[in-house]
């Protein structure tokens, strides 16, 4: 087989864990596999790298910012590297650049466009250990990139499909995808195999064991993914096309999202095109809009809803603010105490009544609803964020999913 296994920055937050890692990946090898790791810098080296920049500067370019973050996952890969030579193990590290990721020219958040594993599959044949530096590529026109949050986590899994690894493994600090946060709900479960579709509801409904974007690649490579800590050898977590999962549970999980604000808009004129002028503005700032709701109001005039995450509040009130001022929108309020609680579950495509027991168990702790919304294998619903832990469990319980 050959596997890509991929470290984050707390499995290589120090020398004692890069070497805990090493030996994990020399068991992978002593297995009969063929192995090629992704590293991410050490925990905390990012975050000094940018202190240093700007000691110097309060905006660097951030073409000098990509250069000199991606320094941070190379010295992992070089000192991994150097202990499984040491260990008697030939391995070589890569560069992203080596490596022949090839990304577009979007500096700090760049997209992988194509990869050339040509190097890697030369030194994998040659019987090497390859160690790539994850989050960073090289653009087009020859400029080092880096790939984002979660950047590694993307290297590992556009490798992975690159080079039709049988498996993708993702390390972190925690051992799987449980049903819920154990944190809220010490009752959750790990789950053994979770579909896509469920994961990427799920990472972009609050979990963040694993980000969307790194899902949504495994899915479009057909690649499959498996996360689990590097602190044991517990078994993880697969995440996989869903025909490939025999039982499917009416609801894998309860997700909670606390970074969520409430917009409403009263008295908007209702006008043909109004919607489309406010949410196209709201695009153009580069607000992300998740739910929305409209009833019609008084005089002609309608009532409009919707939910931003926080961190977009201020700049969705300057475009509010605009229409206020004209006149469009008669009053304006907003609500940062909310939270977000979803169900997600293939199951409920072939099962009714799903929906109608959230709401129920939100009565039955006198919970009130603000918003909801639905997909095909999604609940999501808006609640007071004084609420929210409440919420989650008593959903938890309601679906026994601690069974």
């Amino acid at each position: 087989m050959l596997i890509v296994q991929k470290f984050g920055g707390t499995s290589v937050g120090d020398l004692e864990r890069i070497q805990n890692v090493a030996n994990r990946v020399v068991e992978t090898k002593k297995a009969g596999n063929n192995v090629v790791v992704v590293v991410s810098a050490m925990s905390g080296e990012t975050n000094k790298l940018v202190a240093y920049a700007e000691h110097f500067s309060k905006n660097p370019s951030r073409g000098e910012m990509d250069m000199l973050l991606s320094s941070g996952e190379r010295v992992t890969a070089s000192l991994l590297a150097i202990a499984l030579c040491e260990m008697g193990y030939d391995a070589v590290s890569m560069s992203g650049r080596r490596a022949g990721i090839v990304t577009d020219n979007i500096h700090t958040k760049a997209r992988i466009e194509e990869i050339d594993p040509a190097a890697m599959n030369k030194a994998i044949k040659e019987g090497k250990i390859v160690v790539v530096a994850g989050f960073q590529g090289v653009s087009q026109d020859g400029n080092v990139t880096t790939l984002g949050r979660g950047g590694s986590d993307l290297s590992a899994v556009a490798i992975a499909g690159a080079l039709r690894a049988d498996l993708c493994e993702i390390y972190t600090d925690v051992s799987g995808i449980f049903t819920t946060d154990p944190r809220i709900e010490p009752k959750a479960k790990k789950l053994n195999k979770i579909s896509y579709e469920e994961m990427l509801e799920l990472a972009s409904l609050g979990a963040k064991v694993l980000q969307n974007r790194s899902v949504e690649l495994a899915k479009k490579l057909n690649v499959n993914l498996v996360t689990r800590t590097s602190f044991s050898n517990e078994e993880g977590t697969l995440i996989t096309k869903e025909e490939n999962i025999m039982e499917k549970p009416l609801v894998s999980g309860i997700a909670l999202d606390k970074n969520q604000a409430r917009i409403s808009l009263m008295g908007v004129k209702d006008r043909p095109g109004i919607a489309s002028d406010i949410f196209n503005k709201l695009a153009e700032a580069e607000v992300n809009i998740d739910m929305i709701i409209q009833n019609i109001g008084q005089d002609g005039t309608a009532n409009i809803d919707f939910t931003v995450a926080v961190g977009d509040l201020f700049d969705a009130k300057a475009v509010v603010d605009l229409f206020v001022e004209s006149g469009d929108i008669r009053e304006e309020s907003y609500d940062e105490n909310i939270c977000k609680v979803s169900i997600v579950g293939v199951g409920m495509k072939s099962h009714t009544g799903v929906a109608a027991k959230a709401f129920a168990t939100m009565a039955a702790e006198n919970i009130n609803i603000n918003m909801i919304s639905t997909s095909e294998i999604k609940v999501s619903m808006v609640i007071a964020e004084k609420y929210a832990e409440l919420a989650v469990r008593s959903l938890h319980s309601a679906y026994e999913l601690d069974k």
